[in-house]
């Protein structure tokens, strides 16, 4: 087995077909500081860093702003951005090393270097792996995206993506990002706290499409409360950079407005990452977005050449990733590996936290199905009351005829944890009534979800 790409979807899969017996090698030209490093986007310049950064800058803002509530009294407050920079490269740099750790443990041959596919050879296929050429019957393509380039704004100087985001040596005064998905709010959410101006730039006519119309409702609120500047509708003509920062001129309800900042992050989505890997001169399949065709084993149109994680679409989301690693590997030694699409869970890491996973409301309506759902609200909790945070609220989703879970929206502290127990509901097919007759600890967060399902079903016991 040689897997290309050494991101959540490839490490992952290495080392499940280690586990499975596998003669397994791993191929990764990622490098982070000029030298190699496993764990792709997410682990280097994505997931972890960006949720290092989220909890210091929350913390940050807790202690300016939150703890004389609980009678903790601070003085001279102070920030030294370069040492909170410095630990979210530590946490990165365990966990990166973490990897290469349990590559050893499981005797997976880690190579260093781009991997591209050069020719079949009867049953096996020959890989250019840094260099050096590397037969094995089974190639897992795991190449993952990159940040998609506004081509009004290309990447450089004071326009970031993701990693540059995650870099700045100073909090910008005013900070411009285009796009307001789950990166542009989680970043600039960071640099708010830490004291920069945001403006959000969307060119869709609202937040979050994606969600609950209610999540996405409640969560605009708790942001533009916070002093995010959203703008939605918006229609970028003209990017400009000069010595002092990037001049953006948009239209926007059919007024031409110019908007100043020091930095300018651009998040407007990911695109395949396909660079390198030989796919015209070996003909491999890939549809008119440049993503990767597999069928629903994650078969390319090559014998033997397989394709998981953001390479072949879907949710760009490392959870989903490493669910096919692990189910392709379990496939090809014979085994029944499985993904679940209808269950995976979505989270954005923002203060408060947005998680969802299954239907939303509309959705289930639209799919012709006779809905009841149920809301409960953190204000009415104990543990939340507290904590001194009792924003937002937790939606069931259920089947009014079947009373089947559909899906489980929320907004609030710590729902990032709180959705995991709704996900396995929903894998086994269960109901609200299995989830509210469920005992929940006292005092906890989760007893919100309980009594939403108890709602659902027009029975909360707190409300």
């Amino acid at each position: 087995m040689l897997v290309i790409g050494g991101g959540p979807a490839g490490y992952v899969a290495a080392i499940r077909a280690a586990q499975l017996g596998f003669k397994t090698a791993c191929v990764d030209d990622f490098t982070r500081d000029g030298k190699p490093s496993l764990g792709g986007t997410c682990l280097n310049v994505g997931c972890i860093p960006s949720k290092a950064m989220l909890d210091s800058s929350e913390k940050f803002e807790m202690i300016a702003h939150d703890v004389a509530d609980h009678g903790i009294m601070v003085d001279g407050l102070k920030m030294d951005l370069g040492k909170m920079l410095s630990r979210k490269t530590g946490v990165v740099d365990k966990l990166t090393g973490g990897i290469a750790y349990l590559f050893k443990k499981n005797k997976i041959t880690s190579i260093a270097g781009l991997g591209k596919l050069v020719r079949a050879d009867g049953d096996e296929w020959i890989v250019d792996a840094a260099g050096t050429e590397v037969k094995a019957k089974n190639v897992i393509v795991a190449t993952g995206s990159s940040p998609r380039e506004l081509p009004l704004a290309p990447f450089g100087g004071h326009v970031v993506e993701n990693s540059g985001a995650l870099a700045f040596t100073e909090v910008p005064k005013k900070l411009g990002v285009i796009g307001a998905g789950v990166i542009g709010v989680e970043l600039g959410s960071v640099w708010r706290r830490l004291g920069a101006d945001v403006t959000i730039l969307e060119a869709l006519p609202g937040f979050l499409l994606a969600a609950d119309d209610a999540i996405a409702r409640e969560s605009l609120k708790q942001f533009k409360k916070q002093g995010l500047d959203f703008h939605f509708s918006v229609n970028i003509t003209k990017v400009e950079q000069t010595d002092a920062g990037v001049s953006v001129t948009y239209t926007e309800k059919e007024k031409e407005v110019t908007a100043q900042f020091d930095k300018l992050i651009v998040s407007i989505g990911r695109v395949p990452h396909t660079s390198g890997l030989g796919a015209d001169a070996v003909g491999l399949g890939l549809d008119e977005r440049g993503y990767v065709k597999v069928d629903s084993h994650y078969r390319t149109n090559l014998k033997g050449v397989y394709a998981i994680g953001d390479v072949i679409g879907g949710a760009m989301l490392a959870h989903k990733a490493e669910e096919e690693g692990v189910a392709l590997a379990e496939q090809l030694a014979g085994q029944a590996g499985h993904v679940n699409y209808d269950v995976i869970p979505w989270v954005i890491y923002t203060s408060p936290e947005i998680a969802w996973a299954g239907l939303t409301e509309k959705a289930a309506k639209d799919a012709g199905l006779n809905v009841k759902t149920g809301q409960f609200p953190f204000s009415a909790n104990g543990r939340a009351l507290g904590h001194g945070d009792p924003r937002g609220f937790v939606k069931v989703v259920a089947d009014a005829d079947t009373d089947k879970l559909l899906g489980v929206h929320m907004v609030g502290p710590n729902v990032s944890e709180l959705i995991g127990e709704t996900v396995a509901i929903m894998e086994f097919g269960g109901s609200s009534e299995d989830l509210a007759r469920t005992i929940h600890a006292h005092p906890t967060l989760s007893e919100v979800v309980k009594e939403a399902a108890l709602a659902a079903d027009k029975r909360a016991l707190h409300m």
